[in-house]
């Protein structure tokens, strides 16, 4: 079985206008959310053998953050610039040639292309939009990544910062 894990990069500042989109940090909501997200991750027992990340900073910092809540060896998160604006298609290509001893890959981007790819990977879910710092699990019956299209992927979980179907007590 292989389980992938999309999430959607935390809310971004937008405070300095002329800032350029990749270079955008998080706001201090987005920095609180991601920390939210990887407590819940910590709940749910995530435990990913990989993370990509998109190289624009509001992406890496929420998987940095995720990465320190589950206590995950940093040499393994990887930034990966065709994540940045990827569409489904390229997320789909990205993920196909990933290791097959990796049995869980995470994946930090941005919308519309996750939103997208989660309607493509599970079409009876109908996500209208995957919020900032939202996380989408999703369980495939493969032995190998580029099989992923070949089968009917599971929902394994939908969270997001705001779901009042809180996991562990908020601070």
């Amino acid at each position: 079985m292989k389980r992938l894990t999309l999430v959607r990069h935390a809310k971004s500042s937008w405070a300095n206008p002329g800032t350029p989109d990749r270079d955008r940090p998080l706001a201090a909501r987005g920095e609180r959310d991601s920390r939210k997200m990887g407590r819940r991750l910590v709940a749910r027992k995530a435990r990913p053998s990989l993370i990509l990340s998109s190289p624009a900073v509001r992406a890496h910092t929420t998987a940095k953050a995720i990465a320190a809540a589950l206590r995950y060896p940093s040499e393994f998160l990887q930034l990966e610039d065709e994540i940045y604006l990827a569409s489904p298609e390229e997320i789909t290509d990205l993920v196909q040639r990933q290791r097959d001893d990796f049995s869980d890959l995470m994946i930090v981007g941005h919308n519309p292309g996750l939103t997208d790819l989660v309607n493509e990977l599970l079409p009876e879910f109908s996500l209208e939009n995957l919020p900032t710092g939202g996380v989408v699990a999703i369980d495939f019956e493969v032995e190998e990544w580029s099989g992923i299209l070949e089968t009917p992927g599971r929902l394994a979980y939908y969270d997001y910062p705001k779901n009042p179907e809180v996991l562990v007590i908020e601070d």
